[in-house]
Order: structure tokens, then sequence, then C-alpha cells
């Protein structure tokens, strides 16, 4: 089955999803590795609308499958509505994170199209999801160890890490206060860089199982991004910052604003 062309996206960028803004300037596969990544990293994180054969019947759901020259894809939207109106009418979804989306797809040798006709359109074969899975099992444990030294961080770390981490920690916020970024040196002589994860939540700070989610979901973020020379650590560890570290503020992002209602006694908007 081949997929109907997509209509070219006029969306308002207020209705436009976090995906499509994130593409806004430069398409997903016009992107650099850099921003490729950080597309890829949110769609693991997004609530996904993948199109069915049939309403699922108990635990079972046959994705609806299209021919593509580079094999079978499955279609997906971040906006079930979109989803719809690419196929022409209601369609049987099943909604799911994009991380247990693509995992399943990875594992079946199938390819994904998330978004057609929209700024974030994502044409991903089974090799692509495979990577996208494989650096989300990236878990390195927290640093424990005590560093010989630390450093500011260089600026190829801060031009790298720097605005990845701030939108990882927004999404934090509640959980962690925030982080630092600097230079270390460990007792073993090698250097590298470290992720030091500032006011933990009490529970974060005693909780074992919120203290690894809190690491992975920083360990994910780097195993995106291009590598550094050392590597990157991350540790929970209240260590005395020395001058030059980047700290940054686990800020909630903005609420969106409230849509706007429609006049009932106004005319319909025809299309």
């Amino acid at each position: 089955m081949t997929p109907p062309d997509p209509a070219p996206d006029s969306a308002p960028d207020s209705d436009r999803t976090e995906l499509d803004r994130l593409c806004a300037a430069v398409p997903f596969h016009d992107a650099d590795p850099v921003q490729r990544a950080a597309v890829l990293r949110r769609l693991a994180d997004t609530e996904l609308h993948v199109a069915l054969t049939a309403d699922p019947v108990g635990d079972r759901a046959d994705l609806r499958m299209f021919e593509l020259p580079g094999g079978e894809v499955a279609l997906a939207s971040d906006d079930a509505a979109a989803l719809a109106g690419f196929l022409g009418g209601p369609v049987a979804h099943l909604s799911l994170p994009g991380r247990v989306l693509t995992r399943e797809l990875a594992q079946a040798g199938r390819g994904l199209l998330v978004n057609p006709g929209r700024p974030s359109e994502m044409l991903l074969d089974a090799a692509a999801l495979s990577w996208l899975i494989a650096a989300l099992a990236e878990a390195p444990p927290a640093a424990e160890v005590i560093p010989r030294r630390l450093s500011a961080p260089s600026p190829q770390a801060v031009a790298v890490l720097a605005e990845p981490l701030a939108t990882r920690l927004s999404d934090m916020a509640g959980m962690v206060a925030g982080a630092a970024l600097v230079g270390v040196e460990w007792q073993d002589g090698r250097q590298g860089h470290l992720i030091a994860v500032m006011g933990a939540a009490p529970e974060a700070a005693g909780d074992d199982a919120s203290r690894r989610a809190v690491a992975k979901a920083l360990s994910e973020l780097v195993a995106f991004l291009p590598p550094l020379e050392g590597g990157v650590d991350i540790t929970f560890q209240p260590l005395p910052l020395p001058p030059g570290a980047v700290r940054i503020e686990a800020t909630a992002p903005p609420a969106p604003p409230p849509a706007k209602r429609r006049d009932p006694d106004a005319p319909p908007r025809l299309r």
C-alpha cells in the first residue's frame, strides 16, 4: 500500500507540535547531526499515534504498513487529527511513546514514517530505528568516585552540551534544581567532563529508582550528541564547583497560551 501524497503544511505556529517547532527552521532530513539528534531524542519522548488496519482487539493491534522503496514502514503522527487528515478520514490508531513504537518496529525490521507533509517529516528505516533504540539503551552508572580536580569546561563541551542540557533539564523541573557542567580530572588521570546534578528532590536523592531515572535521561542526552574526548560522566555528589563552571537551572517551559474560544454566533469557517 502506498501512502497518499502529503498536503503542504500550512498550520499556524500555535498549532504546531514540539517536533514541528524543532524542525521549523530546517527540515529534519536537511539538518546537521546535532539537530537531527535533538529531534530524535524528542521523538522518543513524544506520544505517537500510529495507524492500524482495524481497531485493537484485546492486546493485539495490527499496524497499517506501507510499501516504500526502502521497505515497509508504519505511519505515525504526534497529532491524531493530522494522522486522520493525511489518510483522508477517520483511522484506527494506537497511541504509545515513541521509544516503544520505534523499538517494536526495529525488532521487526520495519521502518517508520512520521508526520508526513509537515516540518518534522521523518522517514526512518529499520537501521535508523536500531541506532535510536541503541542510543536510548545507553545508561552508564553515575560517577561515585571523588574527582582529583575540577575545572571550567572546554569551549567545545559548552557548544555541544549546554543548550541540549538546558532543554533536558527543563523536562525534569521539580525533580532536580539544575546541573553544572565542568571539566574533570579523575584519580586515574583520565580527563573529561562531568554533569553535576544539583538540588535533587528528596525522593530523587534518597530513592535509587528516581536517581537512576534522572541519570538515564542525562545519559541518553549524551548518547545522542557528538562524543567529547574523555567522555561525559554524571554525579549527584555535592561537589564544590570551580570558577567557570556552567550552571544551568531546571526551569519548566512556559505553559502554552490558552486556545482562543470561538464565538458560537460567528459564521462557520469553510475549507
